[in-house]
């Protein structure tokens, strides 16, 4: 009997709950973060562990370059499910943006969670590609004092090549543009576009020449050229 009155009294709740986040979820999907947030904030106060839940309200609050919010929930995810690699990677990549907002004194100081975090993505997923890209960009941008390394950017991009050749040849490209090496640089985005013709090698190529070798007429003609393959793809 008291069963049946406890599913009487809360089978109302479960289905506004439910309701609710499926409302939540299709606004989240269509990019409506704004509509989303407020009724992602209602759900968390009854369901305070729903992964899913805290991990839109992250990702909400990245969108919005709320980073040190957005780190709060991503911590909240790692403590909850310390087994799943995106968690960290995204805790890294919120605390990394933080990061590029604070003075380079405390910046200093958040490196190596940046990186354990990164590392710990991998640890868990070896296959995980956004990781490995991270990681590029961290030993590329760093300061050699404070463990910036060339030499680990391309370890992590050969890394890439074997998992992914687009990622690999884009990440090396990625690594000789920041060098100034822009010859190089554009040898590797042309294997990339060779290997998928995906529409972020592409891009790349094109904002080097625009960006970097001020050819801007080049970076029209290969933009066309991207247009122009998958219209005949359709």
């Amino acid at each position: 009997m008291k069963q049946i009155l406890f599913l009487f009294l809360f089978f109302p709740m479960m289905i506004w709950s439910q309701s609710n986040f499926d409302k939540a979820e299709k606004l989240f999907k269509d990019g409506k973060y704004e509509q989303a947030q407020p009724v992602f904030e209602a759900l968390l106060k009854t369901d305070s562990s729903n992964l899913r839940i805290i991990e839109c309200l992250g990702d909400i609050a990245g969108s919005r370059k709320s980073w040190e919010e957005a780190i709060g929930y991503y911590e909240k995810l790692k403590d909850l499910k310390p087994t799943e690699a995106n968690y960290f990677y995204k805790y890294g990549g919120a605390t990394g943006m933080r990061a590029l907002e604070v003075n380079k004194f405390r910046a200093l100081g958040m490196i190596d969670e940046i990186k354990s975090s990164f590392e710990k993505a991998l640890q868990l997923d070896p296959g995980h590609i956004d990781a490995r890209w991270a990681l590029v960009e961290l030993y590329i941008q760093l300061p050699r004092i404070v463990g910036g390394s060339e030499g680990k950017a391309i370890r992590y991009s050969n890394e890439l090549l074997k998992l992914s050749p687009i990622d690999g040849y884009m990440s090396r490209g990625r690594i000789e543009e920041y060098f100034k090496r822009y010859k190089s640089a554009e040898l590797q985005y042309k294997k990339a576009i060779a290997a998928g013709n995906s529409v972020e090698s592409y891009q790349m190529l094109a904002d080097l020449y625009k960006n970097k070798m001020n050819e801007p007429e080049r970076a029209k003609v290969i933009l066309e050229e991207f247009k122009k393959k998958n219209q005949a793809i359709k």
